[in-house]
């Protein structure tokens, strides 16, 4: 009698919960029954697409300092160095473009002169470069809206680095 109200109790009031110790022999050695079919359909991996790893993917431009957002606008990533004596492209490298700036590193005064340098360089309006990311530290990222292509800014900046 104990045991079929323990068992009534296991299988239709408390279905989630497992037997535990202190049950009979015989409520352990039942195989619990499986109340959702359905529940093993869900369970089940999705197969790998087998057809995606026959395209290989070309980089349509190759990766470097200057990048063609969606939006149409550029970005240029820019390794600041405050404290020159003049302004200078240094390098032009696959990571960042280094340019070193003729103002101290406070109140701005570093980013209003780097903007000012850059849209020289670039020979572009001031208000078409803007800083994107990194006021406050040497890594930059500049903002170009102006209608130049990532080929022009890039000879640009090389030719400034190299004079």
């Amino acid at each position: 009698m104990y045991s079929q109200i323990i068992t009534f109790v296991r299988i239709f009031l408390l279905p989630s919960v497992k037997p535990s110790l202190y049950y009979s022999r015989t409520l352990l050695t039942s195989k619990p029954t499986l109340r959702n079919p359905v529940y093993s359909q869900y369970n089940t991996m999705p197969k790998k697409d087998k057809t995606s790893k026959s395209s290989p993917k070309v980089p349509e431009i190759p990766p470097g300092p200057v990048m063609k957002l969606k939006d149409g606008t550029i970005t240029i990533a820019i390794h600041a160095k405050p404290g020159a004596k003049q302004n200078a492209v240094t390098d032009v490298s696959e990571e960042a473009v280094g340019v070193a700036i003729a103002a101290p590193p406070t109140d701005g005064e570093a980013n209003a002169e780097l903007l000012r340098f850059l849209s020289k360089v670039l020979q572009l309006k001031k208000s078409e470069v803007s800083l994107d990311k990194g006021s406050k530290s040497r890594e930059k990222v500049i903002r170009v809206t102006a209608d130049v292509s990532q080929e022009e800014i890039l000879k640009k900046l090389r030719t400034e680095a190299s004079a």
